[in-house]
């Protein structure tokens, strides 16, 4: 979990099961060091040889402190004789149904995370005397949205499923003596582990794991497979693998491929800059296709960790100054290239260039990875409004003027599928095409869209308003 921190800065929790029962441990920021003395004192608290974890940032539910420790995952459900744990990444769009549905099963119902309306959905059908696989299909079947999930079984059966458009990650994996077997959202948390990745899960398949492997069950079939894109430009970590090609090495073809659309700025450029630390193998990338020198003089500052996409308004632009260092002496009278994974707000390209204009940069041009993102995220990215969206309802050269660049640059989709290797029907681009993957998805997107244009003011995230989506 600590190679996947990234994926989460708000919380974390273990959950273990051993003789019948879930041992449970939650807290609230990163993913604690462990001392050498206190792995027995661990091993105490979270017995057995099965268990299950998670890091998170809210896509659901409230941020205050209380909520917060109340959505921490792993999350449990039981009701007479029966129980469930999962941890669970995505987002659920068709919420308030979910809920009508369990709270005539558990009166008082309340939750804090989709985790919740997950574990409680499928130990309901768990309770009606169905065995896991008809139960998870049954899930998969009638939840919408992005959910990829592992968890446990009152006796003990340890599985991972996804939804039927696959669109968050999930692999498995094992160690070299296949006497150990896991689940990882990304690559990395297996490779800290020495553990051989085996296969990414399949959109609509659920695994099960004995002492002899994996057993796989295609349980949905879906003609659509839509993994999130967002996750090669920014949220993955770049030594991570999709398929057959790190993350890294996609990010570095973007650069490429930004160099080779906008020739006109190249030749008009002295130098590249990467906004850390996404932005750095682009910057590998344009660096040598254009044979521009990539100026290594922006960094991260190490142990400012809190990624700033993830945080709350008021803490961002703080954040943002805190964490990107820019010496001063590198830029006076240079025509610059900023590499940049995406611009969702603005917030943090402003500021460098604000601060790359206080250095002296004669020229600042702004190369943006992901195509322009135009709409909300419902499947796990906290984008959830048109009105946060730099970019919902301006064209670029109203962006530049916005941020303070002298033009922005965004890379086309067509190459930017053809970089990650996929086809465009294998990936969920909705935030930059507006065509969601899931119907009810799509029917807010539009509705919320002709009223954000008419001038309507949004009040949170879109498929958490309650009335508009009971009324789609």
């Amino acid at each position: 979990m600590r190679a996947q921190n990234h994926r989460g800065h708000q919380s974390h929790g273990f959950l273990t099961y051993h003789d019948g029962k879930f041992h449970v441990h939650r807290s609230l920021d990163l993913i604690p060091k462990i001392k050498t003395s206190a792995i027995q004192e661990w091993f105490g608290r979270l017995p057995g040889n099965i268990g299950i974890a998670n890091v998170r940032y809210t896509t659901s539910g409230k941020t205050d402190e209380k909520s917060l420790i109340k959505g921490t995952q792993p999350v449990t459900a039981s009701k007479n004789g029966h129980k469930l744990a999962i941890s669970f990444n995505g987002n659920v769009v068709n919420t308030f149904q979910i809920k009508k549905e369990i709270t005539k099963e558990f009166p008082g119902f309340s939750y804090e995370c989709d985790a919740d309306l997950i574990c409680h959905k499928l130990l309901i059908e768990l309770m009606k005397g169905k065995p896991l696989t008809p139960a998870v299909e049954t899930c998969m079947q009638e939840i919408e949205g992005a959910f990829s999930v592992s968890g446990i079984t009152k006796d003990g059966k340890f599985f991972a499923f996804k939804d039927p458009h696959g669109i968050r990650p999930l692999c498995a994996g094992y160690n070299m003596e296949k006497t150990i077997f896991a689940f990882s959202s990304e690559t990395v948390g297996l490779d800290i582990n020495g553990f051989q990745r085996d296969h990414e899960i399949e959109p609509g398949e659920l695994i099960t794991v004995s002492k002899n492997g994996f057993q796989k069950e295609k349980l949905v079939n879906c003609n659509h497979k839509a993994f999130c894109a967002f996750e090669f430009a920014y949220f993955a970590r770049p030594d991570s693998r999709f398929d057959d090609k790190y993350v890294y090495e996609v990010r570095e073809e973007f650069g490429r491929n930004l160099v080779r659309e906008n020739p006109d700025v190249v030749k008009d450029a002295d130098v590249i800059i990467s906004l850390p630390e996404t932005g750095d193998d682009a910057a590998l990338g344009a660096h040598e296709e254009s044979g521009l020198r990539w100026e290594r003089a922006s960094r991260r500052h190490r142990y400012v960790t809190e990624r700033a996409f993830i945080l709350l308004n008021k803490e961002r632009y703080a954040t943002i100054d805190k964490k990107i260092n820019i010496l001063p002496t590198k830029f006076e009278g240079k025509r610059v290239i900023i590499t940049e994974d995406s611009v969702v707000r603005g917030d943090t390209t402003k500021i460098v260039i604000e601060k790359l204009r206080r250095m002296g940069a004669k020229k600042v041009y702004l190369f943006v990875t992901f195509p322009r993102i135009i709409g909300p995220c419902f499947y796990g990215i906290d984008m959830a409004t048109y009105g946060q969206l730099i970019g919902s309802k301006r064209t670029p050269e109203e962006i530049a003027e916005i941020i303070g660049a002298d033009a922005v640059r965004y890379q086309s989709i067509e190459n930017f599928v053809k970089a990650t290797g996929f086809t465009r029907d294998q990936l969920c681009m909705a935030c930059v095409t507006g065509k969601y993957p899931t119907p009810l998805a799509q029917k807010i997107a539009d509705e919320m869209k002709k009223r954000f244009l008419e001038g309507y003011e949004e009040t949170g995230r879109l498929y958490e308003i309650e009335q508009l989506v009971q009324n789609m």
